[in-house]
Formats: structure tokens, C-alpha cells, sequence
């Protein structure tokens, strides 16, 4: 069992949780993830590590709600206990040697890009941050980003906050204008990071994306998070999370992605009502 240490909403769908996890918080990078269950009969999601105080022996996450399993986690309070905590998974995102990034983050996928950018920051790389959300109500974790970038965007859809427009609006610019980093990375809903890919491949510009589709057991047995990149199969539990985004076929993974929907709608619909009639 693992301890939730403290609670946070950082917008009306999104939770940041610190979980007492000291092994994992010992060994965790930017990049990795862990794969929880809220209870014994509950689900294994895999959530990216947002963040690790190794001396207080903690891991955060952040989490939006959208399914049965992130709505059980979100009726947790502080104090209360999670069933399993497994990590850290993955391969950690290659920072070392980077001078100049620029780190782009959309939507919840900047809980993603944030300890990136912090550690590129702390490597003494220089660091253009653009994130991009759908509304002003939905920012999140603006002055994380702003105390670790040397050059920072606001983008929203509706403009409402920031500039309007979205994510690749600023880097396009920066592009045309003759800007070139060691790489480019970008982490957000799948169609952002699909047309991040397309501004950057005409420019010849190294970019790298971290994919985060459903998967099961973490260690690539079940398959479920299997991508098409570069013409080869790949399993995002083991072989990324992070990929070379001009070799990534994000068709094909929007597509599966889509396939799950009806079924995670019913699951968290299903979770709701229960906790309406625990309520009532």
C-alpha cells in the first residue's frame, strides 16, 4: 500500500498527487513511468512520473480525469492508501550532451514535458518552453515551466490566456526565423504532437515524442501498446516511452486509441453513478 502524501486540483479535470514511494522516488528520471491500481480489483493504468523528492522519498503524479480507474483516484484524499505503486518503467529521456531544446507540452502532457525541461534546465541547457491549452480555465503549472525556461509560450486555442493559437504556431516562427535546437520534444494529445512533427520535418529539425498509449502489464508482454514506428513494431512500455517523431505512424495510433473509447466512456460512467449512490 502506498501512502497519498498530499493532494492538489490544478484545474477542474486535473489532480496533482505526491505518493510516498521511496524506492521508486531513489531511482526515478525524467521520462519514466510508473503503473498503479487504485484498489484490488481495480485496473493497472500507467501514469508518467511528474516529478521525485529523492529525500522525502516521494514520486508525483498528475493525472486527468477521463476514465473509471482516474476517478476512483481522484476520490482518494491525503492520508488515504493506493493498492499498487510499480516503477520506475520505461527508458528515461536522453538529456545528456543537449545545449539548446526547445520542450513543448499541450494540455495535461506538460505534467510530461515539466521534469524535462527541469532537468535540461538543471544540466545548464538552454530551454524554450511552449505549451498550449484549449482554454485559460485548463493552464496548469505556468510558473514550473516559467523558473525553468529561458524563453517561454502561453498558447490558447480560444486565446483566452496567452497568445491564440496553438503549439506550433511559436515554433514555426522560430523556425522561419532560423532557430535550430539539438532537438525539438513534444508531449500532448496525439494530434499535437502529429503536426509538431509535420512544422518540424520540413525544417529538417531532430524531434522527439513521448507516446503514452493503454497498456496493461508495463513489460511489452500484452501488446496493447505496440506502435508502428519506422516501419517496425515497437512497445512503448519498454522500447520508449519516447520516440523519434518523424518515424512515428500517429495515424495508426489515433486509430487505435479511438477503438478503446466506447469502453473506457462506459467504464467511467459506470464509476460516477457508483460514487452518486455513495453519496446519496
Amino acid at each position: 500500500m502506498y501512502k497519498i502524501v498530499r493532494k492538489q486540483s490544478l484545474n477542474p479535470t486535473v489532480t496533482r498527487m505526491e505518493i510516498e514511494a521511496p524506492l521508486i522516488a531513489k531511482k526515478a528520471k525524467p521520462g519514466q513511468f510508473i503503473i498503479l491500481r487504485v484498489d484490488e480489483d481495480g485496473e493497472r493504468i500507467p501514469l508518467t512520473v511528474a516529478g521525485y523528492d529523492r529525500k522525502a522519498g516521494t514520486v508525483t503524479i498528475i493525472f486527468q480525469i477521463v476514465g473509471a480507474t482516474t476517478e476512483k483516484l481522484n476520490h482518494k484524499n491525503e492520508g488515504e492508501y493506493i493498492q499498487d505503486f510499480v516503477g520506475p518503467l520505461g527508458v528515461p529521456s536522453k538529456v545528456e550532451g543537449l545545449k539548446k531544446v526547445c520542450v513543448i507540452g499541450g494540455g495535461v502532457g506538460c505534467a510530461i514535458a515539466l521534469p524535462i525541461a527541469q532537468e535540461l534546465h538543471a544540466l545548464g541547457a538552454e530551454v524554450t518552453s511552449i505549451v498550449g491549452f484549449r482554454n485559460k480555465d485548463l493552464v496548469i503549472l505556468e510558473d514550473e515551466f516559467k523558473a525553468c525556461s529561458d524563453h517561454f509560450s502561453m498558447m490558447t486555442d480560444d486565446g483566452s490566456y496567452g497568445e491564440k493559437g496553438n503549439v506550433t504556431a511559436p515554433l514555426k516562427a522560430l523556425l522561419e526565423s532560423g532557430e535550430r535546437f539539438d532537438e525539438v520534444i513534444a508531449i500532448g494529445p496525439l494530434i499535437m504532437m502529429k503536426f509538431v512533427c509535420l512544422t518540424t520535418k520540413e525544417y529538417g529539425q531532430k524531434t522527439t515524442v513521448s507516446m503514452n498509449p493503454i497498456m496493461v502489464d508495463g513489460t511489452g508482454m500484452c501488446g496493447g501498446c505496440r506502435l508502428s514506428v519506422g516501419g517496425k513494431t515497437k512497445f512503448a512500455c519498454v522500447d520508449g516511452p519516447d520516440f523519434d517523431g518523424h518515424e512515428v505512424d500517429f495515424d495508426e495510433a489515433m486509430s487505435r486509441a479511438r477503438s478503446y473509447a466506447p469502453f473506457e466512456r462506459h467504464a467511467y460512467e459506470e464509476a460516477c453513478n457508483l460514487f452518486k449512490k455513495e453519496v446519496q
